[in-house]
């Protein structure tokens, strides 16, 4: 039996290599996700640690400056339930504003 397919075929059923997205990409986000992280490789071929959380089967990056700019939140506010993050910039001149939501 042949799994053979027409290019047609083929195409509708295509599934991309699924892309990790930002989390600015959100309107909110709960301080309750588990955090992930996996390995990569930059386009020098260095390796790099990702930090990400999944969301309806889509991978959202966290930056490590949001990260920080949320511990020093959490401080003032440990009950903190939601936030968002606003992006500014591209490439290396990119910087995130970390806001809580109440």
């Amino acid at each position: 039996m042949s799994n053979a397919k027409t290019i047609k075929e083929s195409a509708q059923a295509y599934e991309g290599e699924s892309k990790t997205r930002n989390i600015s990409e959100l309107s909110k986000v709960s301080t309750g996700l588990v955090v992930q992280t996996k390995e990569l490789k930059n386009k020098a071929g260095e390796p790099f640690t990702l930090n990400y959380v999944e969301i309806d089967g889509e991978s959202y990056r966290i930056p490590d400056s949001v990260l920080k700019s949320l511990k020093m939140i959490l401080e003032d506010n440990p009950n903190l339930k939601e936030f968002r993050v606003k992006k500014q910039g591209a490439g290396m001149e990119t910087s995130y504003t970390t806001i809580p939501l109440v």
